[in-house]
């Protein structure tokens, strides 16, 4: 599974609605037509269910097959093992050091550069 495909594979497992592919677009942070071309590709793979929008011929509502709620259950898994391991140093992931740790990083992330 490749980061792009998790990103949108765990919105939809994290989420109770069927989201557009411009909302999930917009949430992942992904453009529009690559979320399309991994939609079509996860759809082709029996990972996620592609149905028109009713209210908008236009737009496209995607969910997780019972076989992408499986498949992404177990990656969200690994992902949060490996945070586990990277993040112990600092007590863990849901460790106040952790937290404090990822708002520094947040804020250095944030503050842009003097040229």
């Amino acid at each position: 599974m490749t980061h792009a495909q998790y990103s949108l594979m765990a919105t939809l497992y994290g989420i109770d609605e069927r989201p557009s592919q411009r909302m999930l677009a917009d949430h992942t942070g992904l453009e529009p037509l690559y979320v399309s071309k991994l939609a079509r590709a996860l759809d082709d793979l029996g990972l996620i269910e592609r149905t028109p929008d009713p209210d908008d011929s236009r737009a496209v509502r995607l969910a997780l097959t019972d076989r992408g709620r499986t498949v992404t259950g177990e990656a969200i898994g690994v992902v949060r093992g490996l945070l586990d391991q990277l993040l112990e140093p600092l007590g863990g992931l849901d460790d106040p050091r952790t937290r404090a740790f990822a708002d520094t990083l947040t804020t250095l992330l944030d503050t842009p550069l003097e040229a």
